[in-house]
């Protein structure tokens, strides 16, 4: 098992002290997903006085919303250690077997996408997560055995973007589960304001409210935003982020008033023009635009439907009022209307 996996400190390239304090330490620094943050308050508190490892969590949700964060909160605040890997890392029951037997009593082991794990290696969680028991074979065919190892009791916190495709024998054995919403624009405003402050950009208030409304109503891409924006004002103006100077950052790296990249508005592009507002197939308007079925579905798709600029219906997708809109092109005499039922 590579080191990075089992120690997140191992292995990483060297980056600046702020970029490492962007990250909240602890639950009082975490900002938005309030009732979350309750619950996980008195989970933990209660865990502390009856001196007791925590219970399993899962935290489902949209990448971004900050489910690798809360896990290392939680290790800081139990005071014990954070062992981090990911579904796609563990190819072999050996390899979760590896990792299992370093935790220490009460540690936090931290997987994420979870629920790409394979069948062989989610089989050797199962004793793991309720006996803190774990089974190694030892041998191959005839001469095999079977050696059950004790565990110290930990905490396994899982991370999805896609609950569907959790097992429910491994998504019961989770002692909590817990999805984490979008953020509201005044979230996102104190998000990239205390990024500024760590970063020490200097920043107004209607700076950052230009910043976090295009922001995708994620955290991560606010403080991307953020960076490209702080980025284009030391070249190109004196150093602050006003809203003119957030505006005209955006614009440069083609992020539009309402937040649309360069390709959700070639897919807008497409579907409006080349396809007449559609419906067109969701592999037709990928090769369009040059990118990936897969890509479309799950990274554009949601926020384009969020915004009510595109529709997913039986036949295909097509293009609502507000895209025509959006695009400044004036619709088609008899625009396709969106199905209520059995959308793709």
């Amino acid at each position: 098992m590579r080191e990075e996996f089992l120690d997140p400190g191992v292995g990483d390239p060297v980056v600046d002290e702020a970029e490492i304090g962007l990250r909240p330490r602890s639950l009082s620094e975490f900002i938005g997903q309030a009732e979350l943050k309750e619950h996980l308050e008195i989970v933990l508190e209660a865990a502390k006085r009856r001196g007791q490892a925590l219970d399993h969590l899962l935290f489902a949700g949209p990448p971004g919303l900050g489910k690798t964060t809360l896990a290392g909160i939680i290790a800081v605040e139990r005071g014990v250690e954070l062992h981090v890997t990911s579904g796609p890392a563990l190819e072999r029951a050996g390899d979760l077997a590896a990792i299992l037997t370093k935790l220490g009593e009460g540690d936090v082991l931290f997987i994420d996408e979870i629920h790409r794990l394979s069948r062989s290696v989610e089989e050797i969680l199962y004793p793991a997560m309720e006996d803190f028991q774990l089974d190694i074979v030892v041998g191959k065919g005839p001469a095999a055995s079977s050696i059950r190892l004790t565990m110290p009791p930990f905490t396994l916190v899982g991370a999805t973007t896609r609950t569907g495709m959790i097992t429910g024998p491994l998504r019961d054995r989770f002692g909590y589960v817990a999805r984490l919403d979008y953020y509201s624009v005044e979230e996102l405003q104190d998000v990239v304001t205390r990024a500024a402050n760590i970063w020490k950009v200097d920043i107004d208030v209607k700076g950052a409210w230009e910043i976090a409304r295009r922001s995708r109503g994620t955290p991560r891409i606010a403080n991307r935003l953020l960076r490209r924006v702080r980025d284009y004002s030391e070249v190109r103006s004196n150093g602050a982020i006003t809203t003119d100077v957030a505006r005209e950052g955006l614009r440069v790296f083609g992020v539009d008033d309402l937040g649309l990249d360069k390709v959700d508005r070639s897919l807008l592009e497409a579907l409006c023009s080349k396809f007449g507002g559609g419906p067109v197939g969701l592999s037709t308007l990928a090769i369009a635009v040059g990118e990936q079925p897969e890509t479309v579905e799950d990274v554009h798709e949601p926020f384009l439907i969020q915004l009510g600029l595109l529709a997913r219906t039986p036949r295909g997708r097509i293009a609502l009022p507000a895209a025509y809109g959006h695009l400044g092109v004036t619709p088609p005499a008899t625009s396709p209307q969106p199905h209520t039922l059995f959308d793709e």
